[in-house]
């Protein structure tokens, strides 16, 4: 398995550098580059920090192959009989 994602999630400290660093960037970007598009890069990595510690929260897991399980429980004979 990819050792930044444990049990369909990001790890706490790949989440923490996501959000850390992307402040930081956009602090940055604004301040002393006056460049909007890195401080909208700062805000988006910052986001998918955010974002991926609330998923771990709620035990919601993006990263996880069960929808697969789920997709093909919901096919049917009838299915296969229509291709």
């Amino acid at each position: 398995m990819i050792w930044f994602i444990k049990e369909g999630h990001f790890t706490p400290l790949i989440r923490g550098i996501f959000t850390a660093l992307g402040i930081a960037i956009g602090i940055f970007g604004l301040k002393y580059m006056d460049s909007l598009w890195v401080a909208l890069l700062g805000l988006l990595l910052a986001a998918i920090g955010g974002y991926s510690s609330r998923a771990a929260m709620l035990k919601i897991k993006p990263f996880d192959n069960s929808y697969k399980r789920t997709r093909d429980s919901y096919k049917s004979k009838d299915d296969s009989e229509d291709k």
